[in-house]
Formats: C-alpha cells, sequence, structure tokens
C-alpha cells in the first residue's frame, strides 16, 4: 500500500495538503523504479517529509531521513494532492 501511494504522486513537482495545510512535493525516480526519493516541504512553515524508498530483490525497504517512521507513513498515506 505504501509502494503504491508513493506511486500516485507525479514524478517531479506537485503540491498537495497535508492535516490542512499546503506541502510543496518533489519526487525523484530512480533505477528504473527500483528506487524514489520525496521531500515534502511546508509552504507557511517549517515542516517537511524526506524519504527513500528501495525496492530489492527480497524486499521493499522505507528509510525515512531523520524522522520517525510513522510520520512519513501518515504523510505518503494522507497527502491530498492538488
Amino acid at each position: 500500500m505504501l509502494l503504491e501511494n508513493i506511486k500516485r504522486i507525479p514524478e517531479g513537482y506537485s503540491e498537495g495538503i497535508y492535516n490542512n495545510v499546503k506541502y510543496s512535493i518533489t519526487k525523484e525516480v530512480f533505477n528504473n523504479g527500483k528506487s524514489y526519493k520525496v521531500y515534502a516541504k511546508e509552504l507557511q512553515g517549517n515542516d517537511f517529509i524526506s524519504l527513500n524508498y528501495y525496492i530489492t530483490s527480497t524486499s521493499e525497504l522505507l528509510k525515512p531521513c531523520e524522522m520517525p517512521e510513522q510520520k512519513v507513513i501518515d504523510f505518503i498515506e494522507n497527502i491530498q494532492l492538488l
């Protein structure tokens, strides 16, 4: 489910609403769709979301960047894309 939600974010720049706050979102895709980088920044504040997601031959790995994993999961599952 997490991968499906990451895939629904457009590659490049987009915007979305999370917890009634607008975020800029940048998504990059690497290795023929085997790794993703997502960075989101609150447009009127200081909050941000940063993650890498890797698909290997044996598993899928979520790697949040200096933040709790649950914060990243909640954002990806609940962002309303504009």
